[in-house]
């Protein structure tokens, strides 16, 4: 067999890409040229525009704001200087956190813990969450529960945050 009459067959994973090339070696060789020329790029392109939340930052800019005892996430800060959306938002964030470090089972609440939480009557409390919805800060599950959403956790982040730490004085 000649080398031009070789088959080859290469399996390429890059990330959640994944390739497999068969057939002989040059024409090989060119498919796997052409998949890192044309898809790389594009998909480190793309990466550049997912958001992403990084956990140890985000533990790091809301302590003191946010905490966690008997299992249950809490504010640390008085709720009557929050606006109620931005209460909601950040026991969905704590809840988000708890779950991600391994303290609550879930990252979803449901309305009426949040309304226990917020401490108003049910009609405020899911007017401000199908607010939290429509800006798409939050989402509704399938079960009727809320969660705080990536973009949701980079708007509180980027742009609640300072507000909420100037009436607050942090």
């Amino acid at each position: 067999m000649s080398y031009a009459e070789a088959k080859i067959t290469v399996h390429v994973k890059y990330g959640d890409l994944e390739e497999t090339f068969s057939g002989n070696v040059e024409d090989v060789w060119k498919a796997i040229n052409r998949f890192f020329s044309d898809f790389i790029p594009t998909f480190e392109l793309s990466k550049m525009l997912v958001l992403n939340v990084d956990l140890q930052e985000l533990v790091g800019e809301f302590r003191g704001i946010i905490g966690f005892a008997d299992k249950m996430p809490h504010l640390l800060v008085p709720k009557e200087k929050l606006t109620d959306n931005e209460t909601l938002a950040l026991y969905l964030l704590a809840a988000y956190l708890g779950h991600r470090l391994g303290m609550l089972n879930s990252d979803v609440m449901t309305r009426e813990e949040l309304q226990v939480k917020l401490g108003k009557n049910p009609k405020i409390t899911s007017t401000r969450l199908g607010e939290l919805v429509k800006g798409e800060i939050v989402e509704k599950t399938g079960e009727g529960g809320y969660r705080i959403t990536t973009f949701g956790i980079i708007q509180l982040k980027r742009e609640w945050l300072p507000r909420i730490r100037a009436k607050l004085g942090l």
